[in-house]
């Protein structure tokens, strides 16, 4: 795996860190520790800015108007995008946009039409919704939310939980089980309005004090029509594990992102800071976490790029990116609370971002399938058939 830089990626990469420093943190000093969100008129302008850039858009293939950059650097972009106290739940507060749903490529052209254009456009916002109340780290026979084909439509009844941002989506994803089949064989994709008589959102769901939050979802005899099963009937949950997998790396991203963040804040603050009459760099006990801080994020980056290189190349990737998300999410947690010791006082008060990197980090190792389930994955991959 060779990872040196061409000159273009040093040059995208600096563009994006220069974005952060210079266009985000300055806002983020005017505006609520736990904001996740800005003023409509400070969106646009970045939005505006990442245009002239060249890197609006960046998960969006070129082939719908998306800027064709290859998923290594894109990785590299999504950790310089995380650098800033709302890095982990609101990179650059969307400013370089998405592909929202990216299984909609895979959509049908009248699909498309009604759910990906839009979403692309900016018009409309999407959810993907998986998770159970029954269970979420094992979607695939957690699944009890039920579709019962009546003539050309299906009648919806169930629930989901962990869900975000359905309370403001136009529409979603939703999992349903069309087979009685217990494992993966029996899942279907359905693409629901939110709109529909039926869908309800039960509640708000909230999260360690986090800007981060999720809802509970209810669907009463909801009725959608055949046309927008997305892809086929009972090969629904290929839909979701490609999605699961490929979320990973970007997730791990956010992840090693804060990290070096926080650590070149711990760098910079140790050397000034003294006690007893000697600067904090000084005391063995905080060299050895600087140093144990760099090996932890050089291990998740490592770990990450190599899984995206292989995405890449079309490679099998699930055991990669597992580890990825794995590793990134423990080793960002502990980075982010060795500092916060080394800062002291000042590193629990929200004058600074460690305390809401703290709490967001937390839920890192949960959201996306907790680490047990990642240690799961590997371990399939490692032993094959024995362990499936």
């Amino acid at each position: 795996m060779n990872l040196e830089l061409t000159d273009e990626q040093t040059l995208i990469i600096a563009m994006v860190r220069r974005f952060v420093r210079e266009e985000i943190l300055p806002l983020e000093i005017n505006i609520d520790p736990d904001a996740d969100s800005l003023e409509p008129e400070d969106q646009a302008r970045l939005i505006g800015i990442t245009k002239s850039m060249g890197l609006y858009g960046l998960d969006i293939p070129p082939e719908y108007g998306g800027p064709d950059i290859d998923l290594i650097t894109r990785t590299l972009i999504a950790v310089e995008m995380a650098q800033h106290r709302a890095g982990l739940y609101a990179p650059c507060y969307g400013a370089f946009g998405g592909a929202g749903l990216a299984q909609l490529f895979e959509a049908t052209d009248a699909q498309k039409e009604a759910y990906l254009y839009p979403t692309l456009r900016g018009e409309k916002r999407g959810f993907f919704g998986l998770s159970e109340p029954s269970g979420g780290s094992d979607p695939a026979r957690a699944i009890e939310t039920k579709a019962v084909r009546v003539g050309d439509d299906w009648i919806i009844n169930g629930a989901k939980l962990w869900i975000s941002g359905a309370d403001r989506a136009d529409f979603g994803l939703v999992f349903a089980r069309t087979s009685q089949d217990k494992g993966r064989n029996g899942v279907t994709c359905f693409i629901v309005d939110t709109d529909t008589p039926g869908f309800h959102v039960r509640r708000i769901v909230h999260t360690l004090r986090s800007a981060h939050y999720a809802t509970e979802l209810q669907f009463e005899d909801m009725v959608v029509p055949h046309s927008n099963i997305l892809g086929e009937v009972n090969k629904g949950f290929a839909i979701a594990n490609d999605r699961l997998t490929r979320q990973r790396i970007p997730y791990a991203a956010g992840c090693i992102g804060v990290a070096i963040k926080a650590q070149e804040m711990a760098l910079d603050y140790v050397p000034q800071r003294e006690t007893f009459g000697a600067p904090l760099a000084s005391r063995q006990a905080i060299q050895w976490m600087l140093v144990d801080n760099d090996i932890d994020i050089k291990q998740s980056l490592w770990i990450t790029l190599e899984a995206a290189s292989k995405a890449s190349q079309g490679l099998p990737y699930r055991k990669e990116a597992a580890m990825a998300k794995l590793v990134a999410t423990e080793a960002g947690g502990r980075v982010v609370d060795r500092c916060m010791q080394m800062f002291g006082g000042l590193g629990v008060a929200k004058d600074l971002p460690f305390e809401r990197w703290y709490r967001e980090m937390r839920i890192r190792r949960i959201g996306e399938g907790p680490s047990e389930v990642q240690r799961h994955v590997i371990a399939r991959e490692l032993l094959g058939a024995s362990l499936r």
